[in-house]
């Protein structure tokens, strides 16, 4: 007898409404032939600021409130009973957007005895994890069916690592709603008259995420010292470089360098659409490099131009509709961005670019389709 194909898919990113399009639109375009749950936390201490499990209209996915637990780190985070007793259902797909190496994901694949067991992962560096993280990486890779890798340089990485190459596996990269990060000027001019700031002033030049070493916020504040263009400067977001950043603005005064936090994620268009550039220099370090870059594909789809540096996926993900510079190299980042600020018609034909292709390859609708190609071949083979 006929039935829908049964996915659940947990993670404690769920608990932001914007971070729950993926499951909405497998659900979706899924139609009749997938019937979609997701499982988010009811409340998780974010980096940035709280967050209650947040509701959007129309949401296609059922979604399921669970408790977790110890949330303000991920590694250790835990889910319990709830997630256990939906774990304990009949699934033939469930997906994990939680590391394989952490505990939350011990617990999933102890836990999901039924159907093919999926992981969704940001690892691009090849570490050494102490116990029991390394026990719980070789447990849930030796129990999952497949992974899926959000970047390129994550493929790379982890088909070197013992037990990941012989499992089907694939590359999809994170999406975004196009919809609502799109070009709008009006939201734009209104965050600027909020901020005191005058529509035709000098270009401003945006940054958006954490407030941390390893995206360069102190590169960034070198090379704005040493632009010749006149600028001005946004940062949005949050974290311990906050302090710092806020002592470096006020010698230049609130007309010139703004700072941001607490923003809630579906508020974050109207702060891009107030940038004329959006700049992301992270910084490679031994622990890390950059996984993605949110911040390029956001702005981007809102129409903004990017420049970021070449740690990691950036230059995956940027291609050839923004700018790429050597991630350590200051006299590069100050001639492209005075470049930049001193050429509109450059910034328009890079935020046109970086427009098209966010809705083409990073689009929800476009992501959720590779999810389900790859977990419908999982399926068949």
């Amino acid at each position: 007898m006929w039935r829908p194909r049964r996915l659940l898919t947990v993670g404690h990113s769920y608990v932001v409404a914007l971070n729950r399009r993926l499951p909405h639109e497998l659900a979706r375009i899924g139609g009749t032939h997938w019937e979609i749950t997701v499982a988010a936390p009811r409340f998780v201490q974010g980096d940035l600021r709280p967050i209650r499990l947040e509701h959007f209209v129309g949401e296609a996915a059922r979604l399921v409130p669970v408790h977790a637990h110890f949330t303000t780190r991920p590694h250790i985070l835990i889910y319990g009973r709830e997630l256990r007793q939906l774990c304990s259902q009949s699934w033939d797909i469930v997906h994990s957007w939680e590391e394989p190496f952490v505990l939350a994901s011990g617990e999933i694949a102890l836990w999901c005895r039924q159907g093919k067991l999926v992981y969704y992962t940001f690892q691009n560096i090849n570490k050494k994890y102490p116990p029991p993280f390394n026990w719980i990486e070789r447990y849930t890779v030796q129990r999952c069916s497949g992974w899926i890798a959000a970047g390129q340089t994550v493929c790379a990485t982890l088909q070197r690592r013992q037990g990941y190459s012989h499992k089907p596996h694939c590359v999809i990269p994170l999406g975004v709603d196009v919809a609502v990060f799109r070009p709008d000027p009006a939201a734009g001019l209104a965050v600027r008259r909020q901020l005191g700031w005058l529509a035709e002033g000098p270009p401003v030049i945006g940054y958006s995420g954490r407030f941390v070493t390893e995206k360069g916020i102190g590169l960034l504040l070198q090379v704005l010292e040493q632009l010749q263009q006149p600028w001005r400067a946004l940062f949005v977001g949050g974290g311990p470089w906050e302090a710092t950043l806020r002592r470096w603005a006020s010698r230049h005064g609130p007309e010139q360098v703004q700072i941001v936090t607490g923003v809630p994620h579906d508020a974050v268009p109207r702060y891009l659409n107030a940038m004329d550039l959006l700049v992301a220099p992270s910084q490679t370090t031994p622990r890390w490099r950059e996984q993605l870059g949110r911040m390029l594909i956001e702005a981007m789809a809102c129409g903004v131009p990017v420049v970021g540096s070449d740690s990691g996926e950036i230059p995956y993900v940027v291609g050839s509709a923004g700018w790429i510079v050597p991630e350590h190299n200051l006299l590069a980042w100050v001639q492209a961005i005075d470049r930049l600020l001193a050429c509109p018609e450059q910034r328009r034909e890079l935020g046109l670019a970086g427009r098209e292709r966010a809705t083409t390859l990073f689009a929800w609708p476009h992501i959720a389709r590779l999810h389900l190609q790859f977990f419908t071949q999982l399926l068949e083979s």
